[in-house]
């Protein structure tokens, strides 16, 4: 921990951004007399306004002063800010140094972090490993990407160990900060936008993860992912590699399925005994849920927590919202919400969950497209797949790549496309809403989107029963 010297100069800690990051990290720098400053471009909601007006931290928003940046002596940016924004280009043209949240809020904490990354699955396995250490009687906290900031708990409320979702974003100004458990679940192309549409500066991104890991730290990660493994060939980490894979095709799984009698093991140390668990048992069914419950559960192991306790912790786990959250039944028709799907590949999970056999599942794909290339989910969307329901308000590019193989209908809104929803599918069916895209053409986010969706089902249900 830092002490404050009042003879000397105070720092000037800037901020961007104004969200749950943001103000975290002004309440952290007030917190270690800093002298804090923080600016949004757009308007602050009102409950981060009245945390800011309550500690009295200076502010303001729907603009950038620059006067009042340019004379930080550092600068903390809010992971939603692109880089590339005009106040990030001019603060770094004038060598400030630029850092995330997380980079800034690890500087005063030595308690464990376990951080979860990937470009699908990494919510549930953050909610789902977060959930075994509460489980176990630990003392955690939940930050990053879900959760309150992490920035405000260590300077408010800490904990002994931290479970944090970390995205692209956050990675990108991370320094000098070290996971103690860093998880990579998978990485597949995403916010390419973001990224110059060059693949290889996400990937690198993402692997920030590993950045300062020792040998006393573990890295956790699906062994089969192409993209891991080829930058694993690039990279000399010190971090003990700790990989699960569906089936063990080598001694050096942590974590596998059994394929007589359908047991998964969990043995993260050579040793010790390992974790041993009927695949049916599992609280998440499908093969990304699967993957999900390998990685929290190592990442607990590594961390000494009880067999019983993750075990427990596996069976009764809940469900993300959003993320194949069943919705109703609707004139025998099955609705799932899946508006967390905003890229190709988690589109591709949802799919591959869904009935084998006969083309049941009614598609909605649509909304700000990030660079998708949907040949990755073709396979399915062939065999399971009897339309699509385009919902956005430019849905050129879906209707080109599918028109051919499966019907496609263009609708510009959630009303026209539960309609057309309701047009082509019979009892028996799966609405299934995994749109591959953002939701900011029609939608404030994808919880928006989803709890839209859900509405409009539960408003079918009523009228259905009358």
């Amino acid at each position: 921990m830092s002490t404050i010297d009042n003879s000397a100069k105070r720092k000037r800690l800037v901020v961007l951004g104004g969200g749950e990051s943001g103000v975290g990290a002004a309440i952290l720098a007030k917190d270690k007399g800093m002298d804090v400053f923080l600016s949004d471009s757009g308007k602050i909601t009102p409950y981060y306004r009245q945390m800011l007006v309550d500690e009295n931290i200076p502010f303001e928003e729907q603009q950038h002063t620059m006067e009042l940046i340019i004379n930080a002596d550092e600068v903390v940016k809010s992971p939603g800010i692109p880089p590339t924004a005009p106040v990030v280009r001019e603060v770094i043209s004038r060598r400030i140094p630029v850092i995330s949240e997380i980079e800034f809020a690890g500087r005063y904490t030595d308690s464990k972090m376990v951080c979860i990354t990937g470009s699908n699955g990494k919510t549930t396995t953050t909610l789902l490993t977060y959930h075994i250490f509460k489980k176990a009687g630990i003392d955690v906290g939940l930050a990053g990407n879900v959760g309150k900031s992490l920035a405000l708990q260590v300077s408010r409320d800490p904990h002994d160990v931290y479970v944090i979702e970390l995205s692209s974003f956050q990675l990108e100004n991370m320094y000098d900060f070290k996971a103690n458990v860093a998880v990579m679940m998978n990485i597949t192309p995403d916010h390419l936008d973001r990224y110059d549409y060059r693949m290889q500066n996400y990937v690198n991104a993402k692997f920030r993860i590993l950045n300062n890991m020792t040998d006393c730290d573990s890295f956790v990660f699906w062994k089969d992912d192409p993209i891991i493994a080829d930058q694993l060939r690039h990279l000399d980490t010190q971090a003990r590699l700790v990989p699960f894979a569906e089936h063990r095709e080598s001694p050096y799984t942590a974590a596998w399925v059994e394929e007589e009698d359908e047991t998964v093991i969990f043995a993260p140390k050579a040793n010790d005994s390992s974790l041993r668990m009927p695949r049916a048992d599992l609280a998440l069914h499908g093969l990304h849920n699967l993957y999900n419950s390998m990685a929290a559960a190592l990442s607990a192991s590594i961390l000494d927590v009880k067999k019983d306790a993750i075990r427990e912790a596996l069976a009764d786990f809940e469900g993300v919202e959003h993320r194949l959250e069943y919705s109703g039944t609707v004139d025998g028709v099955r609705y799932i919400n899946d508006s967390k799907a905003t890229n190709v590949n988690s589109c591709w999970y949802a799919l591959e969950s869904m009935p084998s056999g006969k083309k049941s599942v009614v598609l909605i794909l649509g909304g700000k497209d990030k660079g998708n290339d949907y040949s990755e989910i073709m396979p399915l969307v062939e065999a399971k797949v009897k339309a699509i329901v385009a919902m956005g308000l430019n849905n050129e590019k879906i209707t080109d790549f599918f028109g051919d193989k499966v019907p496609v209908v263009d609708t510009h809104s959630l009303a026209e496309a539960i309609d057309a929803c309701r047009e082509v599918s019979v009892s028996g069916d799966t609405v299934l809403l995994s749109p591959c895209c953002a939701s900011f053409d029609l939608f404030k986010s994808y919880e928006d989107r989803g709890e839209q969706f859900k509405q409009v089902v539960k408003g079918l249900k009523k009228s259905d029963t009358k």
